[in-house]
Order: C-alpha cells, then structure tokens, then sequence
C-alpha cells in the first residue's frame, strides 16, 4: 500500500458514533470499519444499532451495538466509560446524533426549543468532554461534529430555528474546541451536509414543491446519497487530515459557495 492510501487507514482505532443506526451515521460507521477501524455503533434504537453491527461484521469488520440516547446525559457518561473500560481506548468520536422541529418560532413551545439544544448542542458538548478525557490522557483523538448547511447560513426554506441556531452553535464550539485541544493531540472538526436522502430527511424531500426548491436552490442540481459523506468521514477521522483541525468542511454541491 502506498503512503497516501495508508494515511486513510483507521487500524487498531476505536470509534464511537451517535446516532450511527441508520443515515449518515451508519454512512461513517460502515466507512471507518472498512478502513480498520472497531466502530462502537451507538443509536436510541438498540435494533438498528445491530443491524448495522451485522452488516460491518458480514463484511469482515469489527464492531459492537451500544443503546444510547443522547437526552440522557448520565448515560452519556456511563456508555463512554463503558467503552472505554471494554475496549481500553476511543480514539475517534463523531457526535452525530441530532434532532429538528420545524415551524414557526412564534408558535414554538420552550420545552421544543429545550430539547433540541439538548439533543443538538448539549449532548455534544458532554460527549465530547467525557471522551476527551481519555483522549488526552492517550495523547491523541479526532472528534467530527455533524452540523448543516443551515449551521451556515440564516435563511432556509421553512422556519426551522432551533436547529439553524444548534447547527451554528457547532460550528463555533468546533473551533473553541479545537483552539483548545490542538496543543494536545486532539483534533476537532466539523461536517455540514446539504439535504441528504436519509430518513432524517425524508420528511422535507417527499415534498415535490419543496424537494423541487432544495434541487434549484443547488448549483449541482440535485440532493446527496449518504454514501458521498464516507470520504469526507473518514478523511477527517484519519491521519490524513493530520494538519487540519477547526475546520467545517461543507458537502453540499455548491449550496453555500452561492
């Protein structure tokens, strides 16, 4: 193998993803495990969680299933000691998981808005402080946080506040983050993705009118699969993005370059 194709290896790393039973986060998982990676598959839903564990396993790779739901912060906590005290390292994190409720902010309840900077920003926050903690003990890590098109811009196609405000959050607390931990071996960076046919989107793409608005409002014409995010997950989790940290990286066929 060549120089450059090594640097993407992920051999004798150990991962964990949120939200990872299906969508982008099974996109990653099934990404990293190709590339050597053990892939910690964490999800609310413990039967997705599996299923993906079973795909990576037919393929030849390495992972388990861990249930956890990301409103809980205590367990948080414990699924990232858990892991660690398992596997005996976590050296990639990708905080994945998220959440949106759509609708106008003057019809937008406070325990609607509480929850979505819980499952969006909080959650973030304290699983990057708890596997941060053994990062830095072992000298080194790559955290990858999920944020969105709409973490960078202020306007979108619906009112969707709470998220807009969510996903800009991360990518300033990617930056904080990263300010802080660069000196340190811990890198931090941040993906924001365009529309993507996922369930999560489902909901806004089987609307013609508006998935029409999404293809038009795209310089290249069209939403993403979930399979074109693998690259850029794995470009940032492995050696070969050594030197970069702080950064989002958007994937979005040209939506915020217009």
């Amino acid at each position: 193998m060549s120089f450059v194709l090594s640097q993407f290896r992920l051999d004798k790393r150990v991962a964990l993803i949120t939200g990872s039973g299906d969508g982008l986060g099974r996109t990653a998982a099934l990404a990293f495990s190709e590339a050597g990676a053990h892939v910690c598959v964490s999800d609310i839903n413990t039967k997705l969680a599996k299923k993906v564990v079973k795909e990576i396993q037919e393929l030849g790779g390495s992972a388990d299933a861990w249930t956890l739901d990301v409103s809980e912060n205590e367990q948080i906590e414990k699924t990232i000691r858990d892991i660690v005290g398992q596997h005996g390292q976590l050296d990639i994190l990708v905080n994945n998981a998220g959440t949106a409720k759509r609708g106008p902010t003057e019809d937008m309840s406070l325990e609607d808005w509480n929850r979505v900077i819980q499952v969006n920003q909080t959650q973030v926050f304290v699983c990057s402080r708890e596997a941060g903690k053994h990062m830095l003990k072992a000298g080194r890590g790559a955290i990858i946080n999920v944020t969105s098109i709409m973490g960078l811009v202020g306007g979108g196609l619906y009112p969707n506040l709470s998220y807009h405000a969510t996903k800009g959050a991360l990518v300033n607390m990617t930056r904080a983050l990263a300010a802080e931990w660069a000196g340190r071996g811990i890198r931090v960076n941040a993906i924001a993705p365009t529309f993507v046919k996922t369930n999560f989107a489902r909901a806004v793409l089987m609307d013609s009118k508006t998935n029409q608005l999404v293809i038009d409002r795209t310089p290249m014409g069209r939403v993403a699969e979930p399979e074109e995010l693998a690259g850029a997950f794995l470009f940032l989790a492995s050696p070969a993005s050594g030197m970069v940290t702080g950064h989002t990286l958007a994937v979005d066929g040209g939506w915020t370059a217009v």
